[in-house]
């Protein structure tokens, strides 16, 4: 019992030493896991096929082999062919004594930084006495500089070299267990904090910068290496802007938002900052319509705006993150590049602020919330048809301007055919398409009555599964605009044109079923306020039963109304409300079973052949033949086509099979 309970403790111990690890810690440790069978202090790594990019791994990017949606490498070493590269984890053996920082360069491989120091007299300082930080650029990180900037680090009798140097020291020793996020230190450059920032994935930054070797100790401080030359950072993210031209366009937007004040105060923000190129793709109308709108431009601005700081190196898969317009754009990486929502439109990356980030993007990041009605529905490929007939129409003004509607958009495959010609009828019909008022689908509630442009009443069906206007089931999430929003449907909308009776009257479908009502003596019983689910009878279908059977049917007109009592169901129930098991009690007889198989609505099995005719106290489904009461539940729970084959065979009279 002392055992097991020594054993716990020690379990709990070791949970709770993981459960305090940085992700950083918990990826460097996962690294160690891996590269353990390789020798003493040997760490797993990663590297981005075609790049000299290498990362510290975690599970996911271990077994799926993929960083920044790139495949990892693929080369051998003395212990097989392996996907990874095998390295000495982040601090020297400790056989090895500890040398000077100068000397420490030498043994991290970064000899570049090594050599700088030479040239621009810092070597005596590193070899001296001290305890100093320095955050040593790698030998790749130098050679990926632009030689106009190396030229200009290495020319003027090396002091602009020296100061590049004196920004990478701190003038204390930082462990990376020092380095804690959102932490800044004076460099040795003038007092230029020096920025560090962790991620969620275990990416620590300096200044943007990744970390890529840490904790190399040395006798006068300790080195830590990073995968970039960095700059001193001076300015805010507004006063950035205000020095870059091709950002003129956006300097403006800024402050005719009246967000100057924000992005000159204390933050960490991430801007995707649009160029004037970027302006000037959208177009002209559109563009004067947002800058003039201070509203809509301030949506616009804050949809460039990420909550948090990203560093392009941080970015080591698609991530949703938050922008301060409460948009989500995903942030993520393919290889080299940074994306914004799958694309690269990000030309310039990484221009740090002292209360953020800015990259540069080549394409506006337009949120719906700044858009009208009619650019929102051209943004959206599946109401295409609906928006050129609304334009045909003559309904752009409700679209463009600034009243406030809701724009009900039946997605293309409503449209039967796909071709539509606008007809009177048809004009009519998009009218009933735009509400008078703005509405959220959140707030709509059963019977709801809503008023059209033409003055109909929709009516609003709430169902498990859907919400529906008339005959119509919302198939998208809203999309709000400046002053309006769509909802997206899944049909055209159908508004009531009268009762039940009504609508068989109106249809030539019908002829025999309406004679039949009238003389089962049911005519006044369909005209009541009350809400019926009709499944029509087509004459098409009472034309083929055999004559003895139809003329069985109609020759009592008290057991002709039991059979049609059993076709109308006592409730309302459209076939976007229809589930896979849906039970309506008819007006006589067993309950009736609905239900849904590819887009087609049955009942009893009996296949609807046309749908959701709406009427003022119900609606009315058309059917092809008779309905007769299911097998008992033992004989369904065989194959639907064996079940139906065996009922079939069995003669049951028209008249009888309801008593």
């Amino acid at each position: 019992m002392k055992g097991l309970t020594l054993a716990a403790l020690a379990v709990t111990l070791i949970a709770t030493v993981f459960a305090t690890k940085s992700p950083y810690q918990a990826v460097l440790q996962h690294s160690r896991i891996r590269g353990r069978q390789h020798g003493p202090n040997v760490c797993a790594m990663q590297r981005i096929r075609g790049t000299d990019k290498k990362y510290f791994t975690n599970c996911k990017q271990w077994y799926h082999r993929k960083i920044c949606g790139k495949p990892t490498n693929e080369f051998c070493i003395h212990i097989g062919c392996l996907p990874y590269s095998y390295e000495q984890c982040h601090f020297a053996p400790l056989a090895l004594p500890l040398v000077n920082i100068y000397n420490t360069l030498g043994v991290v491989g970064a000899t570049t930084t090594r050599m700088y120091s030479e040239r621009a007299k810092l070597q005596e300082e590193i070899e001296g006495p001290g305890s100093f930080t320095f955050f040593s650029p790698s030998n790749e990180a130098w050679a990926e500089l632009p030689t106009e900037i190396l030229d200009a680090l290495v020319s003027n009798v090396n002091i602009e070299l020296l100061n590049a140097l004196h920004y990478h020291m701190v003038n204390q020793r930082l462990t990376s267990d020092d380095l804690k996020h959102g932490s800044s230190f004076p460099s040795m450059y003038q007092d230029f904090n020096i920025q560090i920032h962790h991620y969620p994935n275990g990416v620590v930054t300096v200044n943007c910068a990744r970390l890529v070797k840490t904790d190399q100790h040395a006798t006068n401080g300790i080195v830590h290496v990073v995968n970039r030359v960095i700059t001193a950072i001076t300015n805010n993210i507004h006063s950035f802007l205000e020095t870059v031209d091709d950002l003129e366009t956006l300097r403006t937007a800024v402050a005719a938002a009246g967000l100057t004040a924000m992005l000159e105060n204390e933050g960490s923000y991430t801007v995707f900052a649009p160029t004037n190129e970027a302006f000037e793709k959208i177009p002209p109308d559109m563009l004067s319509r947002i800058l003039g709108d201070p509203v809509a431009l301030k949506d616009l601005l804050n949809n460039h705006i990420l909550k948090n700081m990203y560093c392009a190196d941080s970015i080591v898969s698609g991530t949703p993150l938050e922008t301060l317009q409460g948009t989500v754009l995903e942030v993520g990486c393919d290889g080299e590049e940074m994306t914004l929502n799958g694309k690269a439109i990000i030309t310039t990356k990484d221009h740090l602020g002292t209360n953020g980030v800015v990259h540069y993007i080549n394409e506006l990041l337009i949120p719906d919330s700044a858009k009208t009605l009619k650019e929102i529905a051209e943004g959206v490929p599946q109401v295409s048809t609906a928006t050129k007939l609304f334009e045909d129409a003559g309904l752009n003004r409700y679209l463009t301007g600034t009243e406030a509607v809701t724009m009900i958009a039946p997605q293309n495959y409503a449209f039967k055919g796909g071709s539509v010609t606008m007809t009177p009828e048809m004009r009519k019909a998009m009218k009933n398409h735009i509400l008078k008022e703005r509405l959220s689908s959140k707030s709509l509630y059963h019977d709801q009555k809503l008023e059209t442009l033409s003055g109909n009443k929709l009516r609003v069906f709430m169902y498990r599964n859907n919400l529906c206007i008339e005959n119509a089931c919302i198939a998208a999430h809203d999309i709000n605009g400046r002053y309006g929003t769509m909802f997206a449907v899944d049909k055209v909308l159908a508004p009531p044109m009268g009762n039940v009776m009504d609508v068989l009257k109106a249809d030539n479908r019908f002829s025999i079923l309406v004679d039949l009502i009238q003389k089962a003596g049911m005519t006044e019983l369909l005209n009541q306020n009350r809400v019926y689910t009709i499944f029509a009878l087509t004459d098409e279908a009472f034309r083929a039963m055999p004559p003895a059977d139809f003329n069985k049917l109609t020759r009592d007109d008290k057991e002709l109304a039991k059979v049609l009592k059993y076709h109308i169901g006592d409730g309302f129930i459209i076939s976007g409300g229809v589930t896979s098991h849906n039970r309506l009690k008819p007006l006589l007889g067993e309950k009736l079973e609905l239900g849904i198989r590819n887009s087609t609505m049955y009942v009893n099995r009996v296949p609807v052949v046309d749908s959701d005719l709406m009427a003022t106290n119900g609606v009315v489904h058309a059917i092809a033949s008779v309905i007769k009461p299911l097998p008992p539940k033992a004989g369904r729970d065989q194959p639907e086509g064996a079940s139906a084959s065996r009922y079939s065979a069995v003669r049951v009279s028209y008249i009888y099979i309801y008593l």
